[in-house]
């Protein structure tokens, strides 16, 4: 078997807010075709013409090449093999960041062509011990423009989580820093304010992890949160503190009453292995962005020989989501995993652009069944989301 052409879809929400920080309004969806008929689907939560460049870029060097340039005529059913070669030729511009999450979008791509060739799913390929229903936690983060409505719509959205039957769901609670959605600044105290009433909403049963988006310019500053976040029995609190602060996550994973979770934008193993060494309790890959299925395991199998636990970022389309679902058959030490379900979010890219295999129920997922990752993309939405974003250039 061999490539013999890779696809880039640039696709874009046409109802996209610039001024909103959801990276769920647009993506880069890629179709690994092969001689044989079988075509592998992956993404990666990039910006998505950023992604494309990396993909489609003339080799002007032997280690500046573009990554489809690289792929043609290979064999696809050695992923990891592709991956190293991937990484050796992109070094100068790639090797980190960007570089890697476009690697991410084609392995993922590769992996769906292996189980397909197999007729296996996916996490088949990586054990005969899959898990018997997985346990996603709904991701909630309104759309509105003012702190009444946000707790109102986070309350609603968290109840209607759990009348759902979602057993766990995160609070995005960003009202300072980087992050801050739609000009809500605000106080510290308003995080807990969301997650207080949140909290009493739902009741003692839910798990609730609570996330602050870079928030916190200090240790000292978030570990007042995570002692008022304790009293509340949150599961864990997500980058409180600027990604490069591996000296204070350590400090603070030290100090801090709740688990500290960190790891969204990280690329490579080589990154998770400095992240692991400060002691924080919960890594966060996202497939796409860490460098794809063959580097996420990598960097799963880290996790339990240092006795961490798993809980990937997902937040983008239902390829994603599927995705993770097949990581998760093959983590034990994962406990959850994100997912945006399509009734409790704003996205059109994550309600129509997928028609997900995945079977919710009772607070759980039924094991994904189909070959490979049984994604199935609807090509009337691919072809909408493809045109907006022709049209934005």
């Amino acid at each position: 078997m061999q490539v013999v052409d890779v696809k880039t879809h640039v696709l874009l929400d046409p109802g996209y807010d610039a001024g909103a920080t959801s990276s769920a309004q647009d993506t880069i969806v890629v179709e690994v075709i092969t001689d044989e008929g079988i075509v592998g689907i992956g993404e990666t939560d990039l910006n998505a013409w950023v992604a494309r460049a990396f993909i489609e870029a003339p080799a002007t060097h032997t280690m500046d090449r573009g990554l489809k340039a690289q792929l043609i005529g290979r064999d696809p059913l050695d992923p990891a093999a592709i991956w190293e070669d991937f990484y050796v030729g992109t070094a100068m511009t790639g090797r980190r960041g960007g570089g890697i999450n476009a690697i991410g979008a084609l392995d993922i791509a590769l992996w769906d062509i292996c189980g397909q060739a197999a007729g296996k799913p996916c996490w088949q390929l990586w054990t005969d011990d899959g898990r018997d229903a997985l346990t996603p936690y709904a991701s909630l983060q309104p759309e509105v423009t003012s702190f009444d409505a946000y707790v109102e719509s986070m309350v609603a959205w968290g109840t209607r989580a759990k009348e759902l039957g979602f057993r766990a769901a995160k609070c995005e609670a960003t009202f300072s820093g980087p992050y801050v959605h739609k000009g809500l600044h605000g106080s510290d105290e308003q995080v807990i304010e969301v997650v207080t009433a949140v909290r009493e909403a739902v009741g003692p049963e839910l798990a609730l992890m609570v996330d602050v988006q870079y928030a916190f310019g200090s240790v000292e500053r978030a570990l007042r949160c995570c002692d008022a976040l304790a009293e509340l029995d949150v599961y864990f609190l997500e980058t409180p503190l600027w990604v490069d602060d591996l000296e204070g996550y350590a400090e603070l994973q030290r100090r801090s009453p709740v688990r500290i979770a960190q790891g969204e934008w990280l690329s490579t193993r080589h990154e998770f292995a400095d992240l692991i060494a400060t002691g924080i309790a919960v890594i966060q890959p996202d497939v796409g962005r860490v460098g794809g299925l063959t580097e996420a395991r990598r960097v799963c199998a880290m996790a339990a020989d240092a006795g961490r636990l798993v809980v990937p970022h997902a937040w983008k389309t239902g390829i994603s989501v599927a995705v993770a679902a097949h990581l998760a058959m093959a983590t034990p030490h994962m406990p959850f995993f994100e997912f945006l379900p399509a009734e409790l979010c704003e996205s059109r890219l994550r309600k129509e652009l997928t028609h997900d295999e995945l079977v919710f129920d009772n607070g759980t997922l039924a094991p994904p069944r189909r070959p490979g990752l049984g994604i199935e993309l609807d090509r009337d939405a691919l072809a909408h989301f493809a045109a907006a974003a022709s049209a934005l250039g």
